[in-house]
């Protein structure tokens, strides 16, 4: 990690999700740097606006410049992005699967696993996967972060199959805001995505777990 304290946020995608990650970290002390679809100045004139503070980057330098990396775009465009670069690093998934949004995706809409299992398979083997702040939208994200303690804090599950990975998100998710849920391995990610018992509301962490817990009942039985 680039600091002994604090891991440098790096963001694909300048959209509203990418945008509100960005800002929460700013807030919370992290360098982040922010990568779009367009060159790094056209960048940099949209952040002076949405992220004050962000610096930023093109998609094949972030990688070099991060520590931890968000991938908070589109999911149809996910492979344009330089996957091989990720390698080695902690990486965000914050997309989901939206027909409306991406059009029918065949490897998405035909795949009987979550959708963060198919991006996992397309990274390198020594990316480390980790699935959040997918189940919650960008305005809530911005609206609900809360101090520690605080007795409406919201909680937001993580989901990955890498120990080291998902504490350090974990981490993150923490001083952003949050109470970090851990919800399983990839394979029980489903929870977390639309459809799921946790997608789009607003829950403190006691509730979380009990909604989990009955939904990973309801489908034992």
């Amino acid at each position: 990690m680039n600091s002994a304290s604090r891991p440098v946020i790096g963001v694909f995608g300048a959209g509203k999700s990418g945008v509100a990650i960005a800002r929460l970290a700013l807030d919370a002390g992290y360098t982040v740097r922010i990568a779009s679809s367009g060159t790094a100045e056209d960048t940099d004139q949209l952040l002076r606006f949405v992220a004050p503070g962000a610096v930023a980057t093109t998609a094949h330098d972030l990688p070099a410049e991060a520590d931890v990396l968000v991938i908070a775009v589109p999911l149809r465009r996910f492979r344009e992005l330089p996957l091989d670069a990720l390698a080695g690093h902690v990486v965000v998934d914050v997309m989901n699967y939206w027909p409306p949004i991406d059009g029918a995706l065949p490897e998405f809409e035909a795949a009987d696993q979550p959708s963060s299992t198919i991006v996992r398979d397309a990274l390198p083997e020594t990316a480390r996967l980790v699935k959040t702040f997918n189940h919650l939208g960008y305005h809530q994200m911005e609206e609900l972060p809360r101090p520690a303690g605080a007795p409406d804090r919201t909680a937001i599950g993580i989901a990955g199959d890498d120990t080291a990975a998902v504490e350090t998100v974990a981490h993150i998710v923490n001083a952003l805001g949050f109470e970090p849920v851990l919800t399983g391995s990839f394979a029980a990610s489903a929870h977390l995505e639309p459809d799921g018992p946790v997608f789009g509301k607003q829950l403190d962490a006691a509730a979380m777990r009990q909604v989990l817990e009955l939904s990973r009942s309801d489908r034992a039985a």
